[in-house]
């Protein structure tokens, strides 16, 4: 058989497979919205379900409209990106005729859908840092820079073929593009954005401040966890042929893995620290063990998996009791779960992927790192003089559901 006559059948099934992978991915915006709609207060519910909704929109228009350009139509080496709008048509080509390698093996259109997803859940890692004290349209502000201009200008670096990728920086499907890159941007709006009431007492104590659905926060987790498949699954870009199914199926086994010591580490630690199985912990050890294993989920075998989210389930612990002692208030854990172990998982490859080096793994770190938290910072502080971050303190008090959305999750029960 004409080895061209199999051409059209390996792009639909590739196109099929980015698709689907890319819904999966999607999914993970309704699992963060469980997730943070869990750790926060029951006054606070509607408005963080708000923002979740509202950041996915955003992020599909301002990457249709410009990010998607800056991200992939940008010159190959370079730091500086190129601006220009839309996405342009669906590449016409005689598939057949083209033959082998040249050929196209999904639709563009599978792969901006693809990308989309990825934006979207950059800036989901935003929402649950600045919950219950910021302004609902201050936030949105934020997400249409971050997702149309400060996410797409750091992704163009490495998956758009600019210096980063040049300088052989590995990040397979965005440890650091999407979850540091989104701590970082966290961390800046926390720095300006200050504490929650209440949250540090004067002489340094730590006031506990409990979620109000821990149901709500494991649905969540166990969304992500699925939808995790499909983030790094669909990084593969294809599977039509032996070597590349064969690659999909490692990567489901190691993120599953990743997943899986990231947790038992966390619930480990907490009971040796605590006394207690933290269930908080235990969630953002999963979520931690996914983000360092996205980095590579491809070269380590299933056991170096295990043990590279176990290192990030481990990590998020100190972190998030470290955060805390500094006086930075992440109500949900995502500057520790997306930044500490999203570092951990990029300075992780070089372990099992000879092809990397911890020189342009710690590169492509503080180059990412650097370029979200300042321009971020920027923006913040742009956003702060001209409406303002945080509501008063009457109204944090009162619930930001009542005063951003007129109305409550949970009418019925008494707010927390």
């Amino acid at each position: 058989m004409d080895s061209t006559a199999l051409i059209p059948v390996q792009y639909g099934l590739d196109t099929f497979y980015f698709v689907i992978c890319g819904a999966l991915v999607m999914w993970m915006a309704a699992g963060f919205a469980m997730l943070e709609a869990g750790l926060v207060r029951a006054k606070n519910t509607a408005e963080i379900l708000t923002k979740n909704i509202v950041l996915y929109a955003l992020a599909s228009i301002m990457y249709l409209l410009v990010g998607y350009y800056i991200m992939y139509s940008s010159p190959e080496g370079g730091i500086f990106p190129s601006l220009g709008f839309l996405i342009g048509d669906e590449h016409a080509v005689d598939l057949v005729a083209a033959g082998g390698e040249d050929a196209p093996y999904y639709s563009a259109r599978a792969d901006f859908f693809f990308q989309i997803v990825f934006a979207a859940t950059c800036m989901s890692v935003v929402s649950g840092a600045v919950a219950e004290r910021m302004k609902l349209w201050a936030f949105i502000a934020f997400a249409v820079v971050m997702t149309g201009f400060i996410y797409p200008i750091q992704g163009f670096w490495k998956w758009g073929g600019g210096f980063l990728d040049a300088a052989g920086f590995l990040d397979f499907a965005g440890s650091g593009v999407v979850h540091m890159a989104g701590a970082a941007a966290a961390l800046a709006g926390v720095l300006l954005l200050g504490a929650r009431k209440g949250k540090y007492g004067p002489n340094g104590q730590i006031n506990a401040i409990p979620g109000a659905n821990m149901p709500l926060a494991t649905l969540g987790a166990f969304i992500l966890w699925m939808g995790w498949f499909g983030f790094n699954g669909g990084s593969q870009l294809k599977m039509s042929t032996i070597e590349d199914a064969n690659a999909v199926a490692q990567v489901f086994v190691n993120t599953n893995m990743g997943a899986a010591g990231g947790l038992i580490a966390a619930l480990i630690t907490a009971r040796l620290l605590f006394g207690k199985s933290d269930l908080t912990m235990v969630l953002n050890g999963a979520l931690a063990g996914l983000v360092a294993i996205t980095a590579e989920p491809l070269t380590p075998s299933a056991l170096q998996a295990t043990l590279i989210g176990g290192v990030g389930g481990v990590l998020v612990v100190f972190s998030i009791l470290g955060l805390d002692k500094l006086k930075l208030d992440d109500p949900v854990g995502a500057i520790s779960v997306h930044g500490v172990a999203g570092m951990w998982g990029l300075l992780a490859v070089p372990l099992t992927n000879a092809d990397a080096s911890f020189g342009a793994q710690l590169l492509g770190l503080v180059s990412i790192f650097l370029w979200v938290f300042i321009a971020s910072l920027i923006v913040w502080g742009i956003i702060k003089a001209v409406m303002g971050l945080r509501v008063s303190e009457e109204e944090e008090y009162e619930g930001v559901d009542v005063v951003e959305c007129g109305l409550e999750a949970y009418p019925e029960f008494t707010r927390q």
